[in-house]
Order: structure tokens, then C-alpha cells, then sequence
């Protein structure tokens, strides 16, 4: 018979002073959050924050009851990010932790105000839908995306461009501050920078509103076809996972899964493999594999 953990009673715990085990996860499970991690970061990594994280709502729960609901990701820096997610610097003391857990009410504020912003903006520019992109965009705090959505509406109420109303729904456009000049992007929507000219914006958008349409068909077309790949490649090579860092596009990840099912690839049975940008084993044993690999190197 395979080998079996012993599970001991909570008595045991209490009369040796030894760790439970499910400790760390029942005092996490009890804000009814969900956990994540920014990085790939090993097992044991991984472990050692939830330690931190179970300790603090040991030492202070109803501060973490704030959180509930909240999505938790462990990070390099404390705070909110622009998408609502709570963030834990996974450098930062349980005094920095606890702090931003107190000031959640102002977040969830400030939140509620930027909604109200992006709708405004939607509504001045015909309908177009103001999202963020996680994976297409730096990494901003919630603050740091307020001040740049403020920015840009002010532009806009000064200029006053005239857009049809609700002409434009249906499509999307970020708000970039490293850009000059607005773009369209293959996956369907546009890139406009914070001190765009405002004249040069209206006739971009809506020279490109077609266009950007279009696009946005493919990408919901090519995400069905990525799909319908990574099942085909995990049923194949019998793995266990088969999934994509975040910087991996939907086209390199369909065009990496086309090139897997041309292989016979048996020592892959069971295996983690992520479609990364390079050749790694992570510290808890995913394979990791360039997704323009070539004959065991990636292409130059």
C-alpha cells in the first residue's frame, strides 16, 4: 500500500506545541478570499507566506475580515492594484500587512469612484468601454490608475470632441502613460495614451472602429481554438497541467500547441507544463518550455 500521512488529532497539536498542518489554511479559509501569487514561486515560497498571512489572522482577525471577498495576491509591493486585488508585499512586516488591511473601507471607496471616472470617460467618447489589461499593462496601484484615468478625462471635458453617442460600444481601449501616439492592438482594442491630442484621438478611433471590431472577432475566435488545443495537448501527453505564463499571447500559445501535437513526447506523462519564455524547472517541479521552442532550443 502507498504511504499515507498520518492525520492526528487537534489534541496532539495542543499537548506537543507541534504545527498543525491544516492551521495555516483553515485561518486563511475563514476570510473567504481568494489567494494568488504574481510570481511562479515555489511550493515552499508559497508556503512560508501563508504562514505569515495564518500568524497575522491569529494575531488579528477582525482586521482581515476587511478583506472578505477580496482577491489576496502575494507581490512585491503592499496595497490595491488598479483591478481591486488586495496586494501583499511578500518583503513587507505583518505592521505594513496589518495597515493596509485598516484601510481597505478607503480603498473600496476610491474604487467605487474610479468606476464612476471609467464611465465617464465611456460616455464622452461614444461608448467605447474603458478597461485594464493585467497582462498588457505595468503593474499600477489603484491610486496610480485613478490619477491617470483623472488626467485624461480633464483633457477630455477641456476638448470636447464630439463622438456620437454610444457609437462606439461594444469596443474597448487602455490607458497608457509611456505612449505618444494611439494604437490598435491585434487583440481588438486601442491604445491611447494619457496626453493624447485629442483631435489626433477622435479621428484615430474612428478611422480604426472597423478595424478594431474585426479584431476583436479573432481574438474571441483564436481563444476558442487555444482551448480546444491545450485540451488536445493535455489529453495527448497525459499531463497533468498545461497552462501559459500571463505574457504568453493567445497566437504563441496556439502556435507553440500546434508544434507539441506534431511530437511524440511520451516523458511528459503526468507532468506540469507552462509555455513560457524560456527553458526552467520551478522549485515545485513545473516544466517550463519556451513557447517558440525548436528541437530543444528555442527559436533565435
Amino acid at each position: 500500500m502507498p504511504d499515507r500521512p498520518i492525520k492526528w488529532d487537534k489534541s496532539y497539536y495542543s499537548f506537543t506545541g507541534f504545527k498543525d498542518p491544516d492551521e495555516d489554511l483553515e485561518q486563511v479559509s475563514r476570510m473567504e478570499t481568494t489567494l494568488t501569487w504574481q510570481r511562479s514561486w515555489g511550493v515552499a515560497h508559497r508556503c512560508s507566506q501563508l504562514h505569515s498571512l495564518s500568524r497575522l489572522a491569529q494575531q488579528n482577525l477582525e482586521t482581515l475580515k476587511k478583506a472578505k471577498g477580496c482577491t489576496i495576491i502575494f507581490t512585491d509591493r503592499s496595497g490595491m492594484s488598479a483591478v481591486g486585488h488586495v496586494m501583499l508585499g511578500t518583503m513587507d512586516v505583518h505592521h505594513h500587512w496589518t495597515k493596509l488591511f485598516e484601510r481597505l473601507p478607503s480603498y473600496f471607496d476610491l474604487q467605487r469612484r474610479l468606476m464612476i471616472l471609467e464611465d465617464q470617460i465611456s460616455y464622452l467618447l461614444g461608448g467605447i468601454q474603458v478597461v485594464y489589461i493585467e497582462e498588457l499593462q505595468p503593474v499600477l496601484t489603484l491610486e496610480e490608475y485613478y490619477s491617470l484615468l483623472d488626467v485624461f478625462y480633464n483633457r477630455l471635458l477641456k476638448s470636447r470632441i464630439p463622438f456620437h453617442p454610444r457609437s462606439l460600444r461594444g469596443l474597448q481601449m487602455i490607458l497608457n502613460s509611456d505612449r505618444y501616439a494611439p494604437s490598435l492592438h491585434e487583440l481588438g482594442h486601442f491604445n491611447i495614451p494619457t496626453l493624447c491630442d485629442p483631435a489626433n484621438l477622435q479621428w484615430f478611433i474612428l478611422t480604426k472602429a472597423q478595424q478594431a471590431r474585426e479584431n476583436m472577432k479573432r481574438k474571441e475566435e483564436l481563444k476558442v481554438i487555444e482551448n480546444e488545443l491545450i485540451q488536445a495537448s493535455t489529453k495527448k501527453f497525459s499531463l497533468e497541467k498545461l497552462y501559459k505564463e500571463p505574457s504568453i499571447s493567445s497566437t504563441q500559445m496556439v502556435d507553440c500547441c500546434k508544434r507539441l501535437l506534431e511530437q511524440s513526447l511520451p516523458y511528459l506523462h503526468g507532468m506540469h507544463l507552462c509555455i513560457s519564455h524560456f527553458y526552467s524547472v520551478m522549485q515545485d517541479g513545473d516544466l517550463c518550455i519556451p513557447w517558440n521552442w525548436k528541437n530543444g532550443e528555442a527559436i533565435k
